[in-house]
């Protein structure tokens, strides 16, 4: 998935723009004035993950003979734009939106509206807070990710006891924190473990992860195991290692499943990372919406669409494909 992770918000006025931007080019794809009009709102518009999402939603959209409306926050985090683009989609007639919450709590007064409003609600790649605040949510068990890659992270480490560094994402979002639990639970550790000798959050940011990476290795000289929200962290942290002449000497577990991910495992920079599939969330999202707006019938509950460790460096008792298969499935 998350698949790091990491200004101004999106007013109304520029998300009103925006819808009509994209309502501009959805129409040239379809005549069907009737046709079912579907919703969607990511995190951002610019990262390569909900890039892949958003074609994938588009491309079933057509299929389906839906329209579909994309509308993002300004930035990673932006609630305040994420619900104005909620307002407007229900504005729009809408008959469902698809989101990925960029805080599983900071969108839930007007997902509440929305629903209110007859609209479904469909939370993807990221879990509200509760769950049930939507009325289902198709994304990567980010937990099972999470245990995937601290499994791996352990396992390659063997008998060098870990001194950990945590690259978090955004703080509050069910992404974040399941990733991170999910880690920590796969090396055997918990939050107050003395094994974690640093922690920063990077907003899954490939320059802040950087500076955040140079600042702890200062304070954490003894690091060998690296925990990264996503491959963009991953990335920017492998700059500061590699600027210090540790690259041999820390162990890089992360999670996304991008073409550009894959590589880096393939070429060394990030030893594992676990694979998500953001097209399912999208293509299942959508027909879940047109469903709806056809018969009546609602999605339930948490649909988990799959995740797959992938490394060139595999450790016994841990399922893994290699970066052959990696680049047969990653996305973007």
């Amino acid at each position: 998935m998350f698949n790091n992770r990491r200004k101004s918000a999106l007013t109304i006025g520029t998300a009103l723009m925006a819808g009509s931007l994209v309502l501009g080019l959805t129409a040239c794809s379809s005549s069907d004035s009737d046709s079912v009009k579907v919703g969607l709102i990511t995190k951002t518009d610019s990262n390569p993950y909900f890039v892949k999402l958003r074609e994938a939603a588009q491309a079933k959209a057509d299929s389906s003979g839906a329209e579909l409306v994309a509308l993002a926050g300004a930035f990673d985090g932006d609630n305040e734009g994420q619900v104005a683009a909620i307002e407007n989609l229900v504005g729009q007639g809408v008959k469902g939106i698809l989101i990925t919450p960029n805080s599983s709590t900071g969108v839930l007064d007007a997902i509440k509206k929305a629903r209110d409003a007859g609209v479904v609600v469909i939370a993807l790649d990221t879990a509200t807070d509760p769950e049930d605040a939507v009325d289902a949510t198709f994304a990567t068990d980010n937990k099972a990710a999470g245990v995937s890659q601290g499994e791996w992270v352990k396992g390659t480490l063997g008998t060098t006891a870990p001194q950990v560094i945590m690259l978090d994402g955004t703080a509050g979002g069910t992404v974040d924190t399941f990733r991170h639990d999910g880690f920590l639970e796969g090396m055997g550790l918990t939050d107050g473990s003395s094994e974690i000798v640093g922690q920063e959050n990077t907003n899954g940011d490939q320059t802040k992860a950087q500076t955040a990476m140079e600042n702890l290795l200062q304070r954490a000289p003894g690091v060998n195991a690296l925990y990264t929200i996503n491959e963009p962290a991953a990335a920017g942290a492998y700059q500061a290692i590699q600027s210090a002449g540790r690259a041999d000497q820390i162990t890089i577990g992360s999670i996304d499943g991008s073409c550009t991910g894959i590589a880096n495992v393939k070429s060394g920079i990030i030893g594992a990372t676990v694979l998500q599939f953001p097209a399912k969330m999208a293509e299942q999202g959508v027909d879940a919406v047109v469903k709806f707006a056809q018969d009546g019938t609602k999605p339930s509950g948490f649909n988990d669409t799959g995740s797959q460790l992938v490394t060139d460096k595999p450790v016994a008792g841990i399922e893994s494909q290699d970066t052959a298969w990696g680049e047969a499935n990653c996305w973007g």
